[in-house]
């Protein structure tokens, strides 16, 4: 009898999770339809709200707009759109912050979140999985002696959430498998394990990103 329980929740648990992100992730985009005008929207002239349909606009609005700043003239207007922000005190902060972070993570030359590595956190001897994000730079940099990488530091289930470290190079090592994998050992708390690998290795200066 727990036996059949058990195995019914291991079928229906990480359907029922899924399926509630999934709805999370669509109610959240459905909003988009707020940006049209109340004639517009289908709850309007059809009577009731379709699911899924903000998050079609959604998608039409990001490739749209991705489409529109690949020519001259979607360029111009962007800078013009950057520059006018960047002149509002408090959004200028914010804006710069987020477009920095947006542009090396979703850039496809970017490095960041392109290796898994492994080092010791909290403390000696307790060891963790950290993804390298670059290099530190700056001001930073100038009071650091020797090579050190930055690394962000998932937390358990949460992903999104996290400390960023640096580190010398040389306390972290590279493992061999891919971010996805990773994060899937980090999100089922070391239950959903990668495959085993022999070959772990210092990171060297050409796996390292570079400033």
């Amino acid at each position: 009898m727990r036996k059949y329980f058990i195995t019914g929740l291991l079928i229906l648990v990480p359907l029922a999770i899924t399926l509630w992100v999934l709805n999370l992730i669509i109610s959240t985009m459905d909003q988009s339809l707020l940006l049209l005008p109340e004639a517009w929207r289908p709850a309007h002239w059809l009577g009731h709200n379709i699911p899924g349909l903000g998050a079609i606009l959604t998608l039409l609005i990001v490739f749209l707009t991705g489409l529109a700043a690949r020519n001259f003239i979607g360029r111009r207007l962007v800078l013009l759109w950057e520059g006018l922000l960047t002149r509002i005190p408090v959004v200028k902060s914010i804006y710069s912050s987020v477009k920095q972070v947006s542009d090396t993570l979703f850039s496809p030359s970017g490095n960041a979140f392109r290796k898994a590595v492994l080092i010791q956190y909290p403390r000696q001897g307790s060891w963790t999985i950290a993804f390298l994000t670059g290099t530190p730079g700056g001001e930073v940099k100038n009071h650091l002696q020797g090579e050190f990488i930055s690394v962000y530091v998932p937390t358990t289930p949460n992903p999104t959430s996290g400390f960023f470290l640096m580190l010398p190079r040389a306390d972290a090592i590279e493992l061999d498998m891919s971010v996805d994998a990773a994060l899937k050992y980090i999100v089922s708390m070391g239950v959903v394990a990668p495959e085993m690998v022999t070959d772990k290795k210092i990171i060297t200066d050409a796996a390292a990103p570079k400033n």
